[in-house]
């Protein structure tokens, strides 16, 4: 639909449309659902649950259920709330949700008692004054039919409810009988037929047991408790009065218990879905997965339900294979995967909407099959073990919010993915700018060297003297080879990096690679003292002695680089328990903490002056920590004491039996 147009006050627009279970809701749907569509707005259908909704007849409830799933189909957000008073419910719902425009429904009837108070709408249009509401006409005889059929609800009692009644009846008189006999006052036999009518009002359910319970206990106090006993009669005149204040008293007190336990019922239940929400936001909010979702998800709708659960992942809008989530820690589930289901969870999937068991799509289908979806944008697939049961206005609203909440989470660790994956791109193309540039500059004083020499020798070739040409090929050599370590170096870092390079990992005498190693350092080694400290015994490593001998060879020229002429150079190893200890030192200037911190990132270069005034492409120590951790090793760089840096990097010991 795209993003929602603002108002004039620059409020994006919002239509909320108001549910009941009239026959003619779905046209006040289609009004509201119209006007969104019109407006591009963000689309609400909202329930005000009155404590006699558990109350109402099956097909109401029906109905209810049904008209609300159709808003969801046309795209609304379901939302439900508690309280007796409606237009106040909505209202505070509208401030709340910044909704712009309200649709309701409003009968043609009008008000056919003088006392009786303004209708909803009336008193919705006084609460939201600011507000726009359109009133769509309801039906007169549905109406009518729906007050008839909730008055008959609330005056039908159950025979159990009647036994009940007679029940307390019995025994609140019985107690008065004890306590007439013990002496006591009338007052206190008032007072026990009251908590009769309280218990009454907390046991039933019907409101004509409530009026049966107060109409005996009057007359039961009257027959068993009044001058002269045993009759009907009362002998003195004020007992009349007290009668009729003993009825009103047990009228209003078992109508105030009787509406205490609807609320303390509504609470609870609001309670609980508060708690349901909130688990799931936390459980959310902590799962970093894909599957960790769909788990939270699964859990807190089995939690909710008491049914078994099946969820098939929708990932590039592409179904994946159904899982399982029982109700019963051992596992042991009515579901199963069954291929005959797949055509109900691919409708879903295509459409958006719910489809299977209790529904008029695949309503032969073993499961209600619901979307998990957010924004148009479909993550999974439920399926919910209902049976033939249809779920209950209440239930269907707390699923439907933790598939929105589970969607919204999947939501996020997509957002999160893909700006990853942009940090990533964006690093990535930094990371080859640096490298082109990095390469260009360096490259340019060798090859300027070499081409220059080049030319000399071939343009001036008959009146240079020996020692100059001796000299031109000394600089063309050592410029070729160290472009050729650079060369190397770099592809030797991005093979190990890619998992590319294979380590060719034998026994070997570390004193040979030290050999070798200095045998290819920089040309300015002349410039500055190279120390070996040789241990007494055969040091035997297990390595490929081909890149750690490029190791010390990039640790070496690396303190060449960056220390003055004349320093010194000193290397030395051993054995140190399991491992063998390289450490190369020098006492140059050394580098500080932040240098430190940075010394093996690629292209990291220290601020020193470098010896030769080449530029280092900072891509040799970086080799190095990728060939030693290749190794199974560490490396590490630390302060020379008084001054300098000092490098160390551990290798796996290569014991060598007496059979070798």
């Amino acid at each position: 639909m795209g993003s929602n147009p603002l108002t004039a006050s620059g409020v994006a627009e919002h239509v909320l449309v108001c549910l009941s279970p009239s026959p003619t809701n779905r046209k006040i749907i289609d009004a509201a659902s119209n006007l969104a569509h019109a407006f591009q707005a963000q689309f609400t259908a909202l329930y005000v649950s009155k404590s006699q909704e558990d109350s109402l007849p099956p097909k109401e409830q029906k109905r209810l259920q049904n008209n609300t799933r159709y808003a969801e189909d046309k795209g609304a957000t379901i939302a439900t709330v508690v309280g007796d008073n409606i237009s106040l419910q909505i209202a505070e719902y509208a401030r709340v949700s910044g909704v712009t425009k309200i649709v309701i429904g409003r009968s043609n009837t009008s008000r056919y008692r003088f006392w009786q108070p303004q209708t909803v709408t009336e008193q919705l249009i006084s609460n939201v004054p600011n507000i726009d509401i359109f009133i769509i006409p309801d039906s007169k005889t549905n109406i009518k039919e729906s007050r008839r059929r909730r008055l008959t609800q609330q005056i039908t009692a159950t025979w159990k409810e009647l036994l009940v009644t007679a029940g307390i009846l019995i025994i609140m008189t019985g107690l008065g009988l004890c306590f007439s006999w013990l002496g006591f006052t009338e007052s206190n036999i008032i007072t026990v037929y009251i908590l009769g009518v309280l218990l009454n009002a907390i046991l039933t359910r019907s409101h004509i047991c409530s009026l049966i319970s107060s109409l005996f206990s009057v007359l039961l106090f009257n027959f068993f408790f009044t001058e002269p006993r045993l009759t009907l009669h009362a002998a003195e005149p004020g007992y009349p009065v007290t009668f009729v204040i003993m009825l009103l008293a047990a009228l209003l007190t078992g109508s105030l218990a009787y509406r205490l336990k609807e609320n303390a019922l509504e609470s609870a239940r609001s309670a609980f879905r508060t708690k349901v929400l909130f688990d799931t936001n936390s459980l959310l909010q902590k799962s970093r997965s894909y599957d960790d979702v769909l788990q939270v998800i699964a859990n807190q709708v089995i939690l909710l339900l008491d049914m078994d659960v099946i969820i098939y992942p929708v990932k590039d809008k592409i179904l994946g294979p159904g899982y399982v989530y029982a109700k019963d820690a051992e596992g042991d589930s009515e579901l199963s995967i069954d291929p005959s289901e797949t055509q109900v969870v691919q409708w879903v999937l295509k459409n958006k909407k719910r489809a299977g068991a209790t529904t008029k799509v695949f309503p032969n289908a073993k499961n209600l099959y619901l979307a998990i979806r957010i924004n148009g944008m479909v993550y999974g697939i439920m399926g919910v073990h209902v049976g033939k049961k249809a779920l209950s206005s209440f239930e269907y609203s707390i699923l439907l919010s933790i598939l929105g909440e589970g969607a919204l989470a999947l939501e996020n660790l997509d957002n999160e993915k893909a700006k990853e994956e942009a940090t990533l791109i964006a690093e990535n193309e930094k990371l080859r700018a640096n490298l082109l540039r990095t390469i260009s500059h360096d490259l340019r004083t060798p090859l300027t060297s070499i081409s220059g020499n080049a030319s000399n020798l071939c343009n001036h070739y008959d009146i240079l003297d020996d020692e100059t040409k001796k000299q031109m090929y000394s600089d063309i050599y050592s410029d070729s080879e160290w472009l050729i370590r650079l060369v190397e170096n770099l592809l030797s870092v991005t093979r190990i990096e890619n998992g590319e390079m294979q380590l060719n990992k034998v026994l070997d005498n570390f004193e040979d690679v030290v050999v070798e190693a200095l045998k290819h350092i920089d040309r300015n080694k002349s410039d500055h003292e190279i120390k070996v400290c040789t241990p007494k015994e055969i040091i035997i490593a297990n390595m490929d002695a081909r890149l750690i001998t490029q190791v010390i060879i990039n640790i070496i020229n690396n303190a060449i680089k960056y220390t003055p002429v004349g320093s010194t150079i000193e290397i030395k190893y051993g054995y140190e328990g399991n491992m063998i200890c390289v450490r190369i030192s020098d006492n140059g200037p050394g580098m500080d903490d932040k240098a430190k911190e940075h010394a093996f990132d690629m292209f990291f270069t220290g601020q020193n002056k470098i010896a030769d005034s080449r530029r280092s492409m900072g891509i040799g120590l970086a080799l190095c920590k990728s060939v030693v951790e290749a190794h199974g090793g560490s490396i590490s760089v630390t302060d020379n004491d008084p001054s300098g840096c000092v490098f160390t990097f551990y290798l796996e010991r290569g014991d060598v039996s007496i059979n070798e």
